[in-house]
C-alpha cells in the first residue's frame, strides 16, 4: 500500500481555487481562483526526486468573474482560462526564450467570444491544434488554433440539454468528451466530410457528470459523478464505449478525476493510476490493470487514501503531473484557496 504524502503548500489566492494544470513542457504549475487571478509556480527536483516549489508570477487575466478552469497547450507557451464571464483568455509569456520557468509578464494575445454564460472547461488537444470549451449555455465549442494567438471556430456543439461541466480530449485521436449536468458524457469526432459530430452518448451515471480523465493510452474513459461514483468506460468498437467499471469511491460529489501512468510496482497489465477528490475532503488513488482476459472488467484496487486533504474545505481538482520522473505526483485545489502537491509513496 502506498501513503499520500504532503510536499507542497501553496498559498496566495483570495478566494477558492477552482482548478490546476501542470505544464508538461517546462517546470511550471498554475492554479486558478474565484479571485480571478491565475497563479504560476515554478519547481526544481530536490533530493529523492521531490519538487520544490516557488511562486514566480500572478496573472491578474482582466477576466471580470471566476476563472474556473485552465489549460496549457502541449509546447508548454500558451495557457488558456475559462472564465464565469463567458469568455476564454489565451496567454503567453513575454520574452519567453530567456525564462523557462514562467517568471515575468504574461500577455493576453486574444479573448474567445461566443459562449452566452459561464464556461466551465477548456483543454487542448494533443497535437495542439485544437481548443475546445464547454459552457453552461450547453454548448461546447470547437476551435482551431492558428499561430499568432489566430483562433478560428470549427463547430458549435448542441448535444446535452444542460450545463457542460468538462471537457477533456483523447490522448493521441482527436476524440473529444464532454460531461454535463443532464448526467450523460458526449463524445465527438471530426467527419472529414461534414463537420463535428456527436457519435456516441454514454450513460450510466444518475447525476452530473463534473469531471472526465482518459487512460494514457486512450482504451478506456473515466467519469467522475455527483452520483458518488467513478465509471470507467471501454472503448469496444470503434464508435462504442461501455462501462466496465463502477467504483464507489466517496462518500459525497466525486469532483475530480485524474489519470496517470503512475509507478506500479508490476508492470504487467498496468492501466496506471486513477486520483479522486471529492466533496468528501478526501482524495484516494486507485490502482487499475487490465483484466485477465480480453473480455473481463480492468481490476482496480484502492491503494491511498487521504481524508481532510483541504482540511475542511472541498477539494475541487485533483492533476497528476505529466513529466517523466514525476509519475507519483499530484496536485490538488480546495475551496481554502490553496494548491497542495502531493507524493504517492511505498508505505
Amino acid at each position: 500500500m502506498y501513503k499520500v504524502s504532503a510536499i507542497a503548500e501553496l498559498p496566495g489566492h483570495e478566494d477558492r481555487a477552482w482548478a490546476v494544470a501542470w505544464n508538461s513542457s517546462r517546470p511550471i504549475l498554475a492554479s486558478c481562483s474565484a479571485d480571478k487571478s491565475v497563479r504560476l509556480y515554478t519547481y526544481s527536483l530536490g533530493q529523492e526526486g521531490t519538487p520544490k516549489f516557488i511562486p514566480v508570477s500572478t496573472i491578474p487575466t482582466g477576466h471580470t468573474k471566476t476563472v474556473r478552469s485552465i489549460a496549457w497547450s502541449p509546447s508548454g507557451k500558451t495557457l488558456a482560462t475559462g472564465s464565469f464571464d463567458s469568455n476564454i483568455g489565451i496567454w503567453e509569456q513575454e520574452n519567453v526564450g530567456e525564462d523557462e520557468l514562467g517568471a515575468g509578464e504574461w500577455e493576453c494575445m486574444t479573448i474567445l467570444e461566443g459562449h452566452e454564460t459561464e464556461c466551465k472547461g477548456v483543454a487542448y488537444s494533443s497535437s495542439g491544434t485544437l481548443l475546445a470549451s464547454c459552457s453552461r449555455d450547453k454548448t461546447v465549442w470547437i476551435w482551431e488554433v492558428h499561430p499568432d494567438a489566430d483562433f478560428e471556430c470549427l463547430g458549435v456543439l448542441m448535444e446535452h440539454t444542460q450545463d457542460v461541466k468538462c471537457v477533456a480530449w483523447h490522448p493521441s485521436e482527436e476524440i473529444l468528451a464532454s460531461g454535463s449536468y443532464d448526467d450523460t458524457i458526449k463524445l465527438y469526432i471530426d467527419d472529414p466530410t461534414e463537420d463535428w459530430y456527436c457519435f456516441a452518448t454514454l450513460s450510466g451515471h444518475s447525476s452530473t457528470v463534473w469531471s472526465l480523465a482518459w487512460s494514457p493510452q486512450g482504451s478506456y474513459l473515466a467519469s467522475a459523478s455527483d452520483d458518488k461514483t467513478v465509471r470507467v468506460w471501454k472503448r469496444t468498437e470503434e464508435f462504442k464505449w461501455e462501462t466496465v467499471l463502477a467504483i464507489n469511491a466517496h462518500d459525497r460529489t466525486v469532483y475530480s478525476v485524474s489519470w496517470g501512468v503512475g509507478k506500479p510496482q508490476s508492470a504487467e497489465r498496468s492501466l496506471g493510476w486513477l486520483a479522486t477528490a471529492s466533496g468528501d475532503g478526501s482524495i484516494k488513488v486507485w490502482e487499475l490493470k487490465d483484466g485477465s482476459t480480453e473480455a473481463a472488467a480492468p481490476e482496480h484496487r484502492l491503494i491511498a487514501t487521504l481524508p481532510s486533504a483541504h482540511g475542511v474545505y472541498d477539494v475541487n481538482t485533483v492533476s497528476w503531473c505529466p513529466r517523466a520522473g514525476m509519475e507519483d505526483i499530484l496536485a490538488t485545489t480546495g475551496d481554502d484557496g490553496v494548491t497542495r502537491v502531493w507524493k504517492i509513496v511505498p508505505e
